[in-house]
């Protein structure tokens, strides 16, 4: 949403690889990353802006066949500056088509953080039922009044479209939600229509609590309720709310889910994603939960939210592949900043029945990338087993897939298991689970130090999860630098980037103590920037 003070933490990364740098190694020297979208640390299969900074994805919403992916976009420098809305849309959610910005700064401040929804019912007034209007709702943030030490800093205001989002209008009486005087954090509206209440909900960040407000028209509103101030993680300001219904799996049940992002105070360090399960009657949302619970444990899954209007039903996110621990104001040549993949959530009751978790898998139009695949059978390993030989396409983004049976290790079972990437120049990064510690866990001390100097970098982030039963599935979608982790059905999720000083071109099967038994495959991905690639 906005760095303010955290951004300046991290002056030495803002994803300090996008300079395109090359190693002077025969391993890099091999390897051509001229061209645009091929720089060195360039995601092949994650959406990133042609050029300069980006981070929060705002205005997620679907219509009329595209999904529609705006972004906080700052289009001077690949530094964090003056929020616009960048825009981008595609209709697969893999291949984006870059447009012009949406919406710039004006008098009334820069452009942060919010949602967007098709009026379908024109309740607004600024369509017509036969051509619905987009209406997206962002953070005013005034830095006049910041300097000035002032309360009211930011505000929530309405822009409009009839024209499929190629073109948007603010509207002439924002703010729609001036500042209530007592929440200097008071920012990133997300809308949506409430069916029962036959109205519209806004969930506000405001400091560390969310603020319920309803509407009949999307331009005034009436304060409902509060949330979250005995509840969650208070370790740093909460941002970018989502509330939404989600059916539990394997049961007649339908629960309400409250995402908040938390900027400090995540899981591995610095930003992160709580969520909440319990119920909302159109005013208040009421949760019994007391346990903190995350939604990813890696460093690097940030402002998550969903897309409004999805078909079929579906609840899809995507949030920052970053973390403001890190992600800092070093300039970068031409990018910087990139999404996770989407993905599909879902919810299953939580372990002895007690309680909900939140799952996340890739959304299934990953699948349209796939490649070439290898399968990976009756694979015993006790010490290390380099799988690099068996995969031709290994300077490729990568799916694997692995189910772990604890059953058919030959000997004892290992402590330690899992899979590590590794370069020629001793850099490496762990993706596994401690049996001993019940966590499943990426270690990327060893993961680039020297391109990136920054002490909270190099760190071990650690996911508590019990394995029971024979078997565990394992999911990692591996780009040139990032691992998205998925375990346990979508149970587990952890996010990380890493940026050594030579792009991993080794995948391993390693075991600490013991062997393990795997059975797999993995796939090739596909570049959506570089077919080629």
């Amino acid at each position: 949403m906005k760095p303010l003070a955290c951004y300046a933490l991290g002056a030495l990364l803002s994803l300090a690889a996008c300079t395109g740098h090359k190693s002077a190694t025969a391993e890099t020297e091999a390897e051509d990353f001229s061209g645009p979208y091929n720089e060195m640390y360039r995601p092949q299969i994650h959406f990133s802006p042609a050029e300069h900074w980006m981070n929060d994805p705002n205005g997620l919403v679907y219509y009329d066949g595209e999904y529609h992916l705006f972004y906080q976009y700052y289009p001077e420098k690949s530094v964090w500056g003056p929020m616009h809305w960048g825009h981008a849309v595609s209709r697969d959610l893999m291949h984006w088509e870059h447009l012009p910005i949406a919406l710039a700064p004006d008098s009334l401040g820069y452009i942060f953080s919010g949602s967007a929804v098709v009026d379908w019912e024109n309740t607004s007034g600024l369509g017509t039922k036969e051509n619905p209007p987009l209406l997206a709702f962002f953070t005013y943030h005034n830095p006049d009044a910041e300097q000035a030490k002032k309360t009211e800093v930011e505000s929530q205001a309405l822009a409009y479209s009839t024209d499929h989002g190629r073109t948007w209008t603010k509207y002439a009486g924002n703010p729609i939600l001036p500042n209530p005087g007592d929440a200097r954090d008071f920012r990133d509206p997300k809308v949506f229509w409430h069916k029962a209440s036959s109205r519209w909900i806004v969930s506000l960040a405001c400091g560390d609590e969310i603020r319920f407000y309803a509407s009949p028209d999307c331009k005034s509103w009436t304060y409902l309720s509060s949330f979250g101030r005995d509840r969650g993680g208070h370790g740093g300001v909460w941002e970018c709310p989502d509330l939404f219904q989600l059916p539990v799996a394997g049961t007649d049940e339908t629960k309400w889910v409250l995402i908040v992002n938390i900027n400090p105070g995540g899981p591995a360090g610095g930003s992160a994603t709580q969520y909440f399960v319990g119920d909302f009657d159109g005013k208040t949302f009421t949760s019994p939960q007391r346990e903190t619970l995350w939604m990813d444990h890696g460093a690097d899954n940030y402002a998550g939210v969903t897309w409004s209007d999805a078909p079929d039903g579906r609840r899809i996110l995507i949030g920052w592949m970053n973390n403001w621990l890190y992600a800092g104001d070093k300039p970068c040549v031409t990018w910087s900043g990139a999404m996770t993949l989407p993905r599909e959530l879902g919810l299953v009751p939580g372990p002895d029945g007690k309680g909900y978790l939140l799952t996340s898998t890739p959304v299934r139009e990953l699948d349209g990338l796939r490649g070439e695949t290898v399968m990976l059978k009756g694979l015993q390993v006790d010490g290390t087993l380099d799988l690099t030989k068996r995969i031709p396409f290994v300077r490729s983004a990568l799916d694997l897939r692995l189910t772990f049976d604890l059953a058919a290790a030959k000997g004892s079972l290992a402590t330690r298991y899992g899979v590590r990437l590794r370069n020629t120049q001793g850099e490496y990064i762990d993706i596994g689970y401690d049996r001993n510690r019940q966590v499943f866990y990426i270690d990327r001390t060893h993961a680039g130090s020297k391109a990136l100097p920054v002490k909270e970098f190099a760190a071990v982030h650690t996911a508590p999860f019990v394995v029971k039963g024979q078997t565990v599935d394992w999911r990692l979608v591996i780009d040139r630098a990032s691992v998205e982790f998925f375990a346990a059905g979508g149970r587990v999720s952890m996010t990380d980037v890493f940026y050594p000083s030579e792009l991993f071109r080794t995948v391993e099967l390693f075991t600490e103590k013991g062997s393990i038994h795997a059975d797999g495959e993995v796939t090739q991905l596909q570049s959506v920037w570089n077919p080629s690639k």
